[in-house]
């Protein structure tokens, strides 16, 4: 008999809720949940194809542990975790507790028991070789914010539904459906700002789907995003169309003197745009009853991306659009989420080889291959990586292939056999997506409304199988030197006990009276897990408070509502977001206005006679996982080099072609595509392919291998302020290729 299953889909930032169809354990149809509070029946070909995701015949159902010819067998759970014990607990008591690395990959965030364990998993590995996707995306904008708010994890969102004005930069959130901004239908929102008579552009070397919504695009020259940013503050300023934030706000002073150099027409031959089109957009920002500035990965990922983050905001800010509706807003989780101890620093441990500096507690990804690769004291020996695909997802990722067979252990936490796992001692697969409970402890706080939904398991775990709550608490009982056995719910327990004194101890609590135990013992939940997030959804903004707050927010109440409870827009909060050590907001904070002479230097140096790689979405791409799935596989899911069209002429190639793109690192040959859509003198390549290597499992994929943009990129080369890998911008030779030397 066929049953329905309300569910949260967890593949990207958009959190749409989705209605499945199940007849007995068998997903037969996945459509847009129309009552969903957030999303309203909005589908992407992603969320389409959960189910092919759960019923892929090549995830993993049971650990594997390498065998010594390289193979590996299939074990039971707890001869899998007794492996694991010895393992790491080998690599540090030999070497110590630097010898054991952490790498968290993007699926981190997209899960419920993930982010609530690896915080704790982290401080017991005691371990300062942290590492995760954050280095290969978004922390500049994170040490941006910790600068200017003191807390690198409070991101103003542009406020889509109330706004007037929307200048996207280096984003395509209609592919992507948002990054660092959980907005469902993004696409249909985007239209509706226009048909409401509001105004979208998009600034991009490529003309995406985004742009082809806008109102005007400006295909920017790749990596001079801060410099277009720099000329339009400058011409805000000059034109006396920049407004002083006044109290609460520290540095507005400063500001013209740091621009003079600036100027539109200083910038103009840099960036590709001409003069009079960056003062337009200066001027219709100011023009406009609100307005927002969004940038994302395209503006991140290059060698200045932490202070184009910061010129995002500060843009934000002097237009008057800062923390009001219809401008940006800082987010609002509905559950009680952990902010810093105190204001944002870096700089408190640095790596061992290139003294590159810690940033929020994390290390450079593209520094990783060197600490494992370079002996000596310190040495990375062994490495837990969690949900991540490193040797498609880093820079220089080949040279890193080569060194992951040199560690003494290695075990990965991940549903495939691919082109990291392989390498590891071994692998511990989560359960599928639908065998989970679903809760997204970190894109509650990025939502562009706020919301809160739940989502209980859709399918039944097999016997015996661990879920992923117990995965992760076991492997924090290893990493605390317990070993893997024992009461794994102990470990919620502790941290329930934890998060209930802290409470308690607050002045002016209103729990302060109730003993723990009984605060304890009046929540719900099935097990440990779901009692924590019990705990912080009554600790949140409009949590019940144990019943302080009749009618608040709690767990039951949100099982009681499938398909999602609407709490509201979200609201100006800067006197509670602000945590710098002057308790303003820090318009020009030195550490980052310090890099200015360096982007003024560049400006100078810039050679306009090189190509330069850019990476590009793809609408039915999760990264590197999602082309074993043959929904998601073929038509525009190609592995491709876009080119323009002036330059393929240039070159003497057409479609298909293959060409050698080469770059300082390494090459590769791909087939050619030339297109309108790319700025002369910009190519373009997808990331997370580079299948079809020895021992993978990955049939689908290794059918369509492609190959990896990160065998082009160059590890050595980092925005220096927040030590995230340079993906765009990337100069490159490209040259066309016969079809024997192709075939090579």
């Amino acid at each position: 008999m066929d049953r329905t299953a309300l569910r949260v889909c967890p593949l990207c930032e958009a959190t749409c809720g989705l209605s499945i169809t199940l007849s007995g354990e068998t997903v037969t149809r996945v459509r847009g949940n129309p009552d969903d509070v957030f999303s309203q029946g909005y589908l992407c070909p992603k969320g389409a194809s959960l189910g092919r995701f759960d019923d892929d015949p090549d995830r993993l159902t049971a650990p594997l542990v390498r065998r010594p010819d390289g193979g590996f067998d299939e074990v039971g759970w707890a001869e899998a975790f007794a492996a694991v014990d010895r393992g790491l607990r080998a690599a540090a008591e030999r070497h110590g507790k630097d010898a054991v690395a952490l790498y968290m990959g993007n699926p981190v965030i997209h899960t419920l028991a993930l982010p609530l364990y690896m915080l704790v998993l982290r401080e017991r590995l005691g371990t300062r070789n942290i590492y995760s996707s954050t280095t290969l995306d978004t922390m500049p904008k994170s040490t941006a914010c910790g600068w200017m708010y003191g807390d690198p994890l409070a991101f103003p969102l542009p406020d889509i539904d109330r706004t007037d004005h929307l200048l996207v930069l280096g984003a395509n959130p209609a592919e992507s459906n948002g990054s660092l901004w959980t907005v469902a239908n993004l696409p249909g929102r985007l239209k509706a700002l226009r048909a409401r008579g509001g105004r979208l552009v998009v600034v991009d070397p490529r003309r995406t789907r985004t742009a082809d919504l806008a109102d005007q695009h400006i295909a920017v020259r790749p990596g001079t995003d801060p410099l277009l940013l720099l000329g339009i503050l400058h011409t805000l300023l000059g034109e006396g169309l920049a407004t002083d934030p006044g109290e609460g706000f520290a540095g507005f002073g400063e500001l013209a003197d740091l621009v003079k150099e600036f100027g539109p027409d200083d910038i103009a031959p840099a960036c590709g745009v001409p003069a009079d089109t960056v003062r337009g957009l200066a001027r219709d920002l100011a023009a406009a009853p609100t307005a927002a500035v969004y940038g994302r990965l395209g503006t991140s990922t290059t060698e200045f991306g932490t202070l184009t983050s910061w010129l995002v905001d500060v843009v934000n800010i002097v237009t008057g659009n800062f923390d009001r509706p219809g401008g940006v807003l800082f987010g609002e989780a509905p559950h009680a989420a952990r902010r810093p101890a105190e204001p944002f620093r870096t700089g408190r441990w640095h790596s061992r080889v290139r003294e590159l500096p810690e940033v929020n507690g994390e290390l450079p990804t593209a520094t990783l291959a060197d600490e494992i690769a370079t002996p000596g004291p310190g040495q990375v020996r062994a490495l837990l990586c969690v949900a991540g695909n490193l040797v498609l997802a880093t820079p220089q990722g080949e040279r890193l292939d080569e060194v992951l067979p040199g560690l003494d252990f290695m075990v990965c936490v991940d549903p495939y056999l691919n082109e990291t796992t392989r390498h590891a001692s071994v692998i511990l697969p989560p359960p599928s997506p639908l065998q989970s409970p679903h809760y997204d402890v970190v894109l509650a706080g990025r939502s562009v409304r706020r919301n809160a939904r739940f989502s209980p398991p859709a399918r039944a775990l097999e016997p015996g199988r661990p879920a992923e709550a117990e995965i992760l608490a076991r492997l924090v009982l290893i990493a605390s030197g317990k070993g893997p056995g024992g009461d794994w719910e102990r470990v919620d327990e502790q941290l329930t006990d934890l998060m209930l004194r802290a409470a308690r101890g607050r002045p002016g609590s209103p729990l302060a009276r109730r003993e723990t135990a009984d605060l304890k013992a009046a929540l719900t939940g099935a097990d440990a897990l779901e009692r924590r997030l019990d705990l912080m959804l009554r600790l949140g903004p409009v949590g019940d408070l144990f019943g302080v707050r009749p009618g608040g927010l709690n767990l039951a109440r949100l099982k009681e509502a499938p398909n999602g409870v609407d709490i509201g827009p979200l609201r100006p909060r800067r006197r509670e977001v602000v945590m710098t050590a002057s308790g303003l907001v820090e318009l020009c904070p030195p550490a980052i206005t310090a890099d200015l002479p360096r982007l003024a230097a560049r400006m100078r140096d810039l050679d306009d006679g090189r190509l330069v790689l850019i990476s590009r979405r793809q609408l039915k791409s999760v990264n590197s996982w999602s082309h074993n799935i043959a929904s998601l596989s073929g038509g525009s899911n190609r592995c491709t080099l876009e080119l323009s069209e002036e330059d393929a002429r240039r070159l003497g190639v057409t479609a298909g072609d293959p060409v050698r793109v080469r770059s300082r690192t390494g090459e590769v040959v791909v087939p050619a595509e030339p297109t309108d859509r790319l700025r002369p003198g910009v190519v373009s390549m997808p990331y997370g392919w580079g299948h079809g290597r020895d021992r993978t499992r990955l049939p689908r994929a290794a059918a369509e291998p492609g190959v990896s943009v990160n065998a082009l990129t160059d590890g050595t080369v980092v925005d220096p302020l927040s030590g995230t890998a340079v993906f765009n911008g990337v100069p490159v030779h490209v040259e066309p290729v016969s079809a024997k030397q192709a075939e090579k």
